[in-house]
């Protein structure tokens, strides 16, 4: 695609928020010619993907598991730009080391004839059980990823399409129940089915569509950008202001305003009124629909069905350097409990802190030792607990916790830690509801279960205003960094059809007007309750 230049005339597309959802979006809609305003409520771009730096460690706040790389390289390359200019991703292997309870230990690696051996080391019998789930995996992402990730679901009638294709993989049943029609071993059933938890989903409520996450990670492997997933966000920062956009930090914006059904304006915090073309936001869909447009624009997304979505769970996160290297432990660890189903019923459902836990440790100076000063390592230690809708007091329950967490990290994976800890700190759900502005404090905005997914998560284009567009974790295809970049590509089809070119032409309208859109949906909201209870 040939970068065309800015159109001075024109008032610019406002792009709320400079996540990875609202950066690729930008990028995109530079690249057609837009004048683009980015603005960003916190002092660094990021969103999720943020970064700590503490005395002399680089801590990633959010995400670290990187994979698709090729999302990333065509942002870059849409603008004749080298992505190997602005930033270097690192192969990680194993993709993740998986402990068990019981002592066993099982690598997830990249290289099939070393994970079938890894297979067959736990169950003989599971090796051909496994190779039948790989290919259903690699069915269902043929059809979930290769033909539905980059595609609009704001109308009914192309998520009907999906069905049958759908109905044929079996997406009806849960990620867990797939992988246990053809694997045998407990172990190993959990080790092909706790990924859904990296986009927010419990496996035993997740669609199996979801498992088009292991053959993605079999396809493309798992990355890490040297310097951090931070050096990731600056080198999109970068590209965005190198082809002419403008990014305001310390700018958050507290409405948007609406004249005739459509976006006029945003007003930020600091009273500013920015006129705009069209709108595409970042935020979390239920904190615009709730706090940023008045109540008498909203036909669809009113707080009754607000109240109704199912947030997912929330992360306890501590970050910690030690004065010493751990160099047995590999860059991804997944340490399970041994409850499985019980956990995560505490979690998702029951929306209790348990006593048990599972952790995923991530050491990123296993794959970048610059991240750290010389001899020491940097670690982050994620434990999923629920969103804020479970009443607990992170004030109060956060330090016990975080020393829970250290106590059990020191008795199976890292001896005498208590005692070479050099810096620590935690985030807890509060920092996901208050910094991020998360509902719920959610880390993933709606559960990706079937009744939120495709036609039924928020919509990439707003049903109740025009010229409002969503990109994120909280629309379609979802949370997850392929997720989050892919949901750009969808925002840009959609502004394709639907907006007025950036310089000169006409405007034209997305096959079936937003009108038409949304009389579809208030007749899907009277069935929805009846056809997909709570």
């Amino acid at each position: 695609m040939q970068f065309q230049p800015d159109s001075s005339s024109q008032d610019p597309v406002v792009v709320i928020g400079a996540g990875f959802g609202g950066l690729a979006s930008a990028i995109r809609l530079r690249a057609m010619g837009y004048p683009v305003q980015l603005l960003e409520a916190r002092d660094q771009p990021g969103g999720r993907a943020g970064v700590f730096e503490r005395q002399g460690y680089t801590f990633d706040a959010g995400p670290t598991v990187l994979t698709a790389p090729h999302l990333f390289d065509e942002l870059f390359e849409l603008v004749d730009r080298d992505p190997e200019d602005y930033y270097e991703l690192l192969p990680v292997d194993p993709f993740y080391r998986i402990e068990f309870p019981d002592g066993s230990t099982f690598d997830y690696v990249g290289d099939e004839d070393e994970l079938i051996e890894n297979i067959r080391e736990f169950n003989p019998d599971d090796v051909e059980g496994y190779r039948q789930l790989a290919d259903h995996a690699r069915r269902i992402f043929d059809v979930g990823y290769r033909e539905l990730v980059t595609q609009p679901f704001d109308e009914l009638g192309t998520m009907l399409g999906a069905l049958p294709d759908m109905l044929r993989l079996r997406n009806d049943r849960s990620v867990y129940d797939t992988v246990a029609s053809y694997i045998d071993d407990e172990r190993l059933r959990r080790a092909f089915s706790f990924q859904p938890l990296l986009v927010g989903g419990n496996p035993f409520n997740v669609t199996s569509i979801y498992m088009l996450i292991h053959w993605l990670e079999r396809k493309w492997g798992v990355h890490f950008a040297k310097g951090g997933t931070t050096a990731l966000v600056h080198a999109m920062v970068e590209l965005f202001e190198d082809i002419g956009g403008e990014l305001h930090l310390e700018t958050p914006v507290e409405g948007i305003d609406v004249d005739e059904g459509r976006s006029r304006a945003v007003r930020t915090a600091s009273g500013d009124r920015i006129p705009c073309q069209f709108v595409v936001s970042n935020a979390d869909p239920s904190r615009v629909y709730s706090d940023m447009i008045d109540g008498e624009h909203r036909m669809w997304n009113t707080e009754n069905r607000l109240d109704r979505i199912e947030h997912s769970m929330s992360l306890f996160v501590g970050y910690f350097g030690t004065d010493r290297e751990y160099s047995d432990i590999a860059h991804h660890t997944i340490t399970l409990s041994y409850r499985y189903r019980g956990l995560l019923e505490d979690i998702f459902e029951r929306k209790r802190l348990a006593n048990d836990m599972s952790l995923y440790l991530h050491r990123p100076t296993a794959t970048d030792p610059d991240l750290a000063p010389e001899g020491h390592d940097g670690f982050y230690v994620l434990s999923p607990v629920p969103n804020n809708e479970s009443g607990i007091d992170w004030d109060e329950k956060a330090r016990p916790y975080f020393d829970r967490v250290l106590e059990e990290l020191e008795e199976r994976h890292l001896p005498g830690l208590r005692d070479h800890l050099t810096v620590d700190f935690c985030v807890t759900p509060d920092y996901f509801e208050d910094e991020l502005r998360s509902a719920a404090g959610a880390a993933f905005g709606p559960e990706p279960r079937l009744s939120q997914s495709a036609w039924f998560r928020f919509h990439n284009a707003s049903e109740d205003v025009d010229g409002l567009y969503f990109t994120g974790a909280g629309t379609h295809p979802g949370a997850g960094l392929p997720g989050v970049v892919n949901s750009a590509k969808v925002v840009e089809q959609l502004v394709r059809d639907r907006e007025r070119p950036p310089i000169g032409g006409r405007r034209t309208e997305a096959s079936g007007s937003s009108s038409a859109g949304r009389r579809l949906s208030r007749l899907w909201s009277d069935l929805e309750e009846t056809l997909i209870p709570r």
